[in-house]
């Protein structure tokens, strides 16, 4: 069982969340003065970018959306800068030490992270309507995409010849390319340390539901977002819901931290009001009619006082019937958020959980013939 200390920050916690829900329910909207349905929680914060190597990791923001405040964090390790060599001969292999882009969705050499959480919008797609983050979602997939090929771009003139013996400086390049394309620059950190072919989703929580949904649009996207390649995705504990209750929604409504009626209050706020249904895409990843047969490679995390746990594992059982891989980890003693609160983040769950997602998410990233089991 959680420990006394764990059980009463839950309390805490689920006041204080509950709280804030209802005050954003019973708030009234200004469509006058915010006529894009856009609000921001001011008394949520978002740490400061730090470029220096503070604890083995350097991070920086860019902003990639001219037309909204949609920026991503750069994650680099220090170890990136290590010839592989040193890297390997660690004892303990991080997520940090990937060496692939992971977008993070909260939710390698390079992870990404969407910090546009401040910002909740409802834009009407042709089918339904979607939250801001999960078009936000693709956006910095086709933004990777581009990057790629901005990054060959500018090797192959960087390597072109005027005549004989004759190159373009760095400076030169930049600049064609800013003439070419605005204001869009080569990002660095990727083009030295990304490879786009190899990129792994991880959401969350809730960005387990972003994650999910944005690699199913990439494998209907594949051209739009080339060079980039979803090769696997990681949901811990996703936030899913459906209208016929599970045994551990039944059994754990009253569970550690997000208990049933307090996620009940936030789904009132994600979902519209004249279509309410718990079976809406955004919520239950088995809706009739899905095909889940070009699905990604599927890391499922689950803990085992988790109310969500049996359709997270529901629906890992659903991708392994059509042969997708989609091996489920469970964490015992374990509460939602077991490995991300920071409160938590010292336990030996969490400490397992971060190795046991690095190891699995290794075998997709390696080159041909440096794969390891798991």
């Amino acid at each position: 069982m959680p420990s006394v200390a764990v059980k009463l920050y839950s309390v805490f916690f689920k006041f204080l969340m509950k709280q804030r829900l209802q005050s954003w329910i019973k708030a009234p909207v200004d469509d006058s003065s915010n006529p894009y349905g856009v609000t921001t929680r001011p008394e949520e914060s978002v740490s400061a970018p730090n470029p220096s190597f503070t604890d083995g990791v350097a991070t920086k923001d860019i902003h990639i959306d001219p037309f909204s405040n949609l920026s991503i964090r750069i994650f680099l390790p220090e170890t990136s800068l290590s010839p592989p060599e040193q890297s390997q001969n660690k004892s303990k292999l991080r997520l940090s030490q990937l060496d692939s882009p992971v977008p993070l969705f909260t939710g390698g050499t390079v992870m990404l992270r969407l910090i546009s959480e401040p910002r909740e919008a409802i834009r009407e797609g042709a089918v339904w309507m979607v939250s801001a983050a999960f078009d936000d979602g693709m956006k910095v997939l086709h933004w990777l995409g581009k990057q790629a090929n901005l990054a060959e771009c500018c090797k192959s003139m960087g390597s072109g010849a005027r005549g004989v013996g004759a190159e373009f400086t760095k400076a030169e390049v930049q600049r064609h390319l800013v003439d070419a394309l605005g204001a869009t620059m080569v990002e660095p950190w990727l083009a030295a340390h990304g490879d786009p072919s190899r990129c792994v989703l991880l959401g969350v929580s809730c960005g387990a539901n972003i994650a999910d949904y944005v690699a199913s649009k990439a494998i209907e996207s594949v051209k739009l977002i080339d060079p980039v390649k979803v090769v696997a995705q990681v949901l811990m504990y996703p936030f899913f819901i459906g209208s016929i209750p599970t045994k551990s929604e039944t059994r754990l409504a009253n569970s550690y931290f997000y208990d049933m009626a307090l996620c009940l209050l936030a789904w009132k706020l994600f979902l519209p009001e004249e279509d309410f249904s718990l079976d809406h895409p955004a919520g239950n990843p088995l809706i009739p009619d899905r095909s889940l047969k070009r699905m990604p490679p599927t890391l499922t995390i689950v803990a085992e006082h988790d109310w969500m746990r049996d359709r997270a594992v529901a629906y890992s059982e659903a991708l392994r019937s059509v042969n997708v891989d989609a091996p489920v980890l469970e964490y015992k003693d374990a509460v939602h958020e077991f490995a991300t609160l920071d409160v938590l983040l010292k336990t030996p769950q969490a400490e397992a959980c971060a190795e046991d997602i690095a190891i699995w998410v290794k075998k997709y990233i390696s080159f041909r013939g440096h794969e390891f089991s798991y």
